[in-house]
């Protein structure tokens, strides 16, 4: 399956991106790149601590560099942070350089998945909920416009949802070879 696009994991924060992201990497022999970590090494500061310095804005405008840089790259399978779509030039990179993959959850799911996670720094409220609720209403549509499929992840294990997306973007690719 050398002949696929770079694939692109976009999603809300507790969506899997990571953990289905390495999964899928491995599965297709391809290496796996998270925007949020690579910034992390690049900066050698962890994202709280580059929240706190520079502000939400500033974050931002270091993972569109990154997503510039890893989206450059080929045969790579990439997770990107949940705040990656507030930017047209990201949606606009990540559509041109790959096969954009929406790993849906509900919010009910994310509480679930993020709720010991300190490392969140918008999460770093008491009204999580609510948080989680507001960046859904406004980041959801971002995500379906700039996907090319949508994966729900809510109880699902990691390798069936490795394995759905495989299907799928194969049939994107070879929609003959699919159907044999």
């Amino acid at each position: 399956m050398q002949d696929l696009p770079n694939l692109i994991l976009v999603g809300p924060m507790g969506a899997g991106k990571s953990t289905i992201g390495r999964l899928l990497a491995a599965e297709l022999s391809r290496d796996f790149l998270d925007s949020d970590h690579e910034i992390q090494a690049r900066c050698g500061a962890d994202i709280p601590w580059i929240f706190d310095v520079e502000g939400e804005a500033g974050f931002r405008q270091r993972e569109v560099q990154m997503i510039e840089d890893l989206t450059a790259r080929e045969g790579v399978v990439l997770a990107t942070g949940g705040g990656a779509v507030l930017r047209e030039e990201n949606r606009r990179r990540l559509r041109e350089r790959g096969t954009v993959v929406y790993l849906f959850t509900t919010v009910e799911q994310q509480l679930k998945r993020v709720a010991k996670d300190r490392n969140r720094p918008l999460l770093q409220r008491p009204d999580r909920e609510q948080v989680l609720r507001e960046m859904f209403d406004l980041r959801d549509p971002l995500y379906r416009a700039t996907a090319d499929i949508v994966v729900r992840t809510d109880r699902r294990s990691p390798r069936a949802v490795v394995n759905e997306i495989v299907r799928r973007v194969q049939r994107l690719v070879d929609p003959l070879q699919a159907k044999a």
